[in-house]
């Protein structure tokens, strides 16, 4: 496959993501590396005093901050599938869009995007209904803020034929199925943990405008943004090798907003 030769893409992690006194992951160390957070509402996780934290440490490093609303599942950390009808799953994204904004207005800062979280987020890669259900939810609340969504995803798609401004990510500690999709967490391949590893493969996808599969395969792809989760003993190590790699391969690291 012919190089595309991008010059600029996106890093972002999922922060904000303890819940009252309990922590996870690293955020200030992430936010002096990634270029947009994608914040938990607090529903999966977060709250208003970590909420309003990470806002104004984002704010103080120059981060562009994202609302990251998930399923109302703080035992299984948002990534366990709900039985929420469509409607439901409307309004549980409208009410977390709402809080983040006012939580960003209060931390003197402006909510930028809205990206989807855990089994949420992987729904809305292949489910037209649930897909729709959160555009409509965000259009609704604002339809000038942007969407984060799954590379070639049903909410990629179907926010851009609602004319919304949608950014397409990819993953750099996720493995990729043969079609380009997510491998389920479930199954062997999923997660990488390797820094190096992570980051020569981020290049690579970069570069070539695709997605590796599990068998090195390219699948072409949109790319805006590289997402790094921020929940695992290895995030931080995994964000600053991408970042490293990317500059060192000519790639600027910039917010998409």
């Amino acid at each position: 496959m012919t190089p595309s030769h991008q010059h600029e893409v996106d890093l972002n992690a999922d922060l904000g993501e303890g819940f009252g006194c309990y922590r996870i992951g690293d955020d200030d160390a992430m936010l002096s590396i990634v270029t947009s957070a994608n914040v938990a509402c607090g529903f999966h996780a977060g709250d208003p005093e970590i909420m309003a934290a990470t806002f104004s440490k984002a704010r103080e490093l120059g981060v562009r901050i994202g609302a990251h609303p998930g399923f109302p599942d703080l035992w299984g950390f948002g990534r366990r599938v709900m039985p929420f009808t469509p409607p439901e799953i409307e309004r549980l994204v409208a009410y977390q869009v709402g809080a983040a904004m006012g939580m960003a207005a209060y931390s003197g800062e402006t909510l930028r995007y809205v990206k989807p979280h855990g089994s949420l987020g992987n729904l809305t890669e292949s489910n037209t209904e649930i897909a729709e259900a959160v555009a409509r939810a965000i259009y609704a609340v604002d339809p000038r803020l942007p969407v984060l969504a799954i590379a070639g995803g049903q909410l990629d798609l179907c926010a851009r034929a609602r004319n919304m401004t949608v950014f397409s990510e990819i993953f750099a500690d996720r493995g990729y199925t043969e079609e380009g999709r997510l491998v389920s967490r479930k199954l062997p391949g999923a997660l990488i943990h390797d820094p190096d590893y992570a980051a020569d493969r981020v290049v690579r996808m970069v570069r070539a405008g695709a997605v590796e599969t599990l068998s090195g395969a390219m699948v072409p792809a949109k790319i805006d943004s590289i997402c790094v989760h921020g929940d695992n003993a290895h995030s931080v190590e995994v964000a600053r090798r991408v970042r490293e790699a990317l500059l060192a391969a000519g790639i600027a690291v910039r917010a998409f907003c």
